[in-house]
């Protein structure tokens, strides 16, 4: 047993459903306390729904400051698992860490606690062959991922830009390989950005439409339009800017009624080509265009983001090259994660994985095949940003 698969099994076996965090931190502390790090906890959030969150950072060796351009690299992460479903449907209790079939199961398994387990040894093996390494090293880890996200990276991210902490470069340990570990990279994320629109109408009776004003016929050609409109064109690294619909409510449930309202729920996945604003502007103008009556409440979910190809990628691309013999793809699909949080402080972030197919599902794994290439690639990454601080 490696130790890496080691620490993934301890972790595993920590029951850390969202917010909780089953002391999977005090085990990560306990690891990397010993090598330096100066562990501080920045736990938040109210008694019903308690943050545990984690910085940790071990400093440069005075003697070989890093004067290359990333002088802090951070390792990102979440110690929080979905729920397991229906546990009579998984193989193996989820949270008893079981080896079957060339293959770790567990909730947590590629999702992701088996990428924090591989930052914390690639840490280790990295220091005990550069106990003085010209770039400072960070951990960044909470259990608020796979909740709301409100109490755990964008706190922490608040509270170090507070303090003038300055991050230059962030692997987030999200799953993001499709056949073999280190085949994508996501180099950014789409922002999400959330619309609760009310059209208000007038209620009355369904026979005499004449006394009343039916909001969902109003709403439906503004609808129409919103759905078929060009919001952008992407770019080289974004797939153009999509509108979707996901609920829409309206009417009493009587069948002779013409409802007094509708609700509509909407969502942007918006590129760089396209900010917030812009599309809430152009949002309101077509609204008021088609003469409509409404109330639009706005949720920004998170920005988009993006690292082009610089000194973290060109160290990143060069470790799973050197590792594994694949070209890595650059991706910017999927959801949301924690990184658009890091982007705010940090001006370059990546997301770099295990392979995702079995995340969020009943009898989540991941290949032991993997496991280490993974830790390998980051330990690889250390020493390439190691090597062009000291160029």
């Amino acid at each position: 047993m490696t130790a890496t698969l080691e620490l993934a099994q301890q972790l595993i076996a920590r029951p850390s459903v969202t917010p909780e965090d089953a002391n999977c931190l005090e085990l990560l502390c306990a690891r990397l306390a010993p090598l330096g790090f100066a562990c501080e906890r920045m736990d938040s959030g109210p008694d019903s729904f308690f943050v545990r969150n984690l910085w940790a950072k071990r400093p440069a060796a005075p003697a070989n400051k890093a004067q290359a351009a990333i002088k802090t690299i951070v390792f990102a992460g979440h110690t929080d698992v979905v729920p397991t479903g229906p546990l009579e449907r998984w193989d193996s209790d989820p949270f008893v860490p079981t080896i079957r079939d060339g293959k770790l199961y567990g909730r947590g398994a590629s999702d992701m606690k088996t990428s924090i387990a591989a930052f914390v040894v690639a840490v280790e093996e990295f220091l005990a062959a550069t106990p003085e390494p010209a770039i400072d090293i960070a951990f960044l880890l909470t259990s608020d991922e796979e909740g709301p996200s409100v109490d755990g990276t964008k706190i922490v991210v608040e509270r170090l830009a507070a303090r003038g902490e300055r991050l230059d470069a962030c692997i987030v340990g999200e799953p993001t390989s499709v056949a073999r570990t280190g085949d994508m990279v996501k180099n950014g994320r789409r922002g999400t950005l959330s619309g609760k629109l009310t059209v208000k109408g007038v209620q009355g009776h369904i026979a005499y439409p004449q006394l009343a004003r039916n909001p969902i016929h109003q709403a439906l050609p503004a609808l129409a339009e919103l759905a078929t409109t060009v919001w952008d064109q992407g770019n080289a690294f974004f797939p153009p800017t999509s509108w979707q619909i996901s609920n829409m409510h309206g009417g009493t449930g009587a069948s002779n009624i013409i409802p007094g309202q509708v609700v509509i729920d909407f969502n942007f996945r918006f590129s760089t080509a396209s900010t917030a604003e812009g599309l809430k502007e152009r949002v309101h103008s077509l609204l008021d265009r088609h003469g409509l009556e409404y109330a639009l409440q706005w949720t920004l979910g998170g920005q988009p983001f993006l690292t082009e190809p610089g000194s973290l990628l060109a160290a990143v691309q060069a470790a799973i090259s050197a590792e594994t013999g694949l070209a890595t793809e650059l991706s910017t699909t999927g959801g949301t994660s924690d990184g658009r949080f890091i982007a705010a402080i940090c001006p370059q972030v990546i997301e770099l994985g295990p392979p995702n197919a079995s995340i969020h599902q009943i009898n989540e794994h991941i290949a032991l095949a993997d496991i280490e290439p993974l830790k390998n690639i980051y330990r690889r990454t250390l020493e390439n940003l190691h090597a062009q601080a000291l160029a």
